[in-house]
């Protein structure tokens, strides 16, 4: 787990604090699973805070491609990019189970950092932000596609996972159409590299489907195919 961690956790813990005070300037919103809460395009001034729940951000080329660029989850902040004053949604932001969310204007947001001396913590969580997706960018330019979903794997498991044990469990259903779209190949191959990590017991599938990720073996063999 990267090592920065901390600091974006300690932030999202704060934020959730200070927006609990919050009751005037912002409204909270459930999502049954799969609902749309913006999508490309779309004009809006407000910055989202996730109560509960996870969402997905997704961007799609003009041929109608689609790329699913982040994943996040309860604690964290998305659709920030409008406090850059940019016009319009730069992505498609959709549920992928019942979710709530906060949504807050951004000079409201703006005011909440500054008055509970929230701002440094907020360039923190933004600049983890930005290194997880350099990290992303690098390992599609540089490493192999089996190595990119041993590693998309361990960064869900990390980021979605429930401890067991040794083993971390996604409790959440990610397909492998949606794996594809986050490593860059083919679901065919996605569902041959899975096979040979079932294979090799770096990971399992409970009773239920969820993918069980041996995280000290898949993150041994990665190192060793480096």
């Amino acid at each position: 787990m990267s090592q920065t961690a901390p600091v974006s956790d300690l932030f999202k813990l704060q934020l959730r604090a200070s927006l609990e005070l919050e009751t005037t300037n912002s409204s909270a919103k459930e999502y049954a699973k799969n609902t749309t809460i913006y999508t490309f395009g779309d004009h809006s001034d407000c910055v989202y805070f996730i109560e509960s729940g996870q969402i997905k951000l997704t961007m799609s080329s003009p041929g109608g491609k689609e790329c699913l660029v982040a994943i996040h989850t309860a604690g964290d902040v998305f659709g920030e990019m409008c406090l850059s004053g940019v016009v319009g949604r730069r992505e498609s932001a959709t549920a992928m189970r019942q979710t709530v969310v906060k949504q807050i204007q951004c000079s409201k947001f703006f005011s909440r950092l500054v008055n509970d001396s929230l701002l440094e913590g907020f360039v923190k969580y933004l600049a983890v932000r930005i290194s997880d997706q350099q990290d992303v960018i690098s390992n599609l330019m540089t490493i192999d596609s089996e190595q990119r979903l041993g590693k998309t794997l361990l960064l869900l498991a990390r980021k979605l996972g429930e401890q067991n044990r040794h083993s971390l469990i996604i409790e959440q259903r990610i397909t492998h159409d949606e794996l594809s779209k986050m490593v860059g190949t083919t679901r065919p191959r996605i569902g041959a590299f899975l096979g040979k990590f079932r294979k090799l017991n770096l990971i399992t599938l409970s009773p239920h489907g969820f993918i069980i990720v041996k995280e000290e073996r898949l993150t041994a063999y990665l190192d060793r195919a480096k």
